[in-house]
């Protein structure tokens, strides 16, 4: 059974730190791109950052230099670190595994955790 569990998310001032850890089962991890999106309130969800199988790494514009993604294989686990967090960053942050292959496509979410940069 694929599970994707986010964990780390809260309440944090302007200009703090969170780290958000999405713990993967039930696939081979290694072999997914693996992605952190957003959705605020009244919006359409959007892709935050993505960390390919083999660690390249993309961000959207808005978190670029602020955020970073990572990986740890050995653990099926995937990091969003979050820097100098503004109150437009508040969301609820989803965990997307994806795996594309000739056939088809392959892609589970977590469940989410709530971010809210406010003071």
């Amino acid at each position: 059974q694929v599970q994707l569990v986010e964990s780390g998310g809260g309440l944090v001032q302007p200009g703090g730190s969170l780290r958000l850890s999405c713990a993967a089962s039930g696939f081979i991890f290694s072999s997914y791109v693996m992605g952190w999106y957003r959705q605020a309130p009244g919006k359409q969800r959007e892709l935050v950052a993505a960390i390919s199988s083999g660690g390249s790494t993309n961000y959207a514009d808005s978190v670029k230099g602020r955020f970073t993604i990572s990986r740890d294989n050995a653990k099926n686990t995937v990091y969003l670190q979050m820097n100098s967090l503004k109150p437009e960053d508040t969301a609820v942050y989803y965990c997307k595994a994806e795996r594309v292959t000739s056939v088809r496509t392959y892609d589970y979410w977590g469940q989410g955790t709530q971010v809210t940069c406010s003071s």
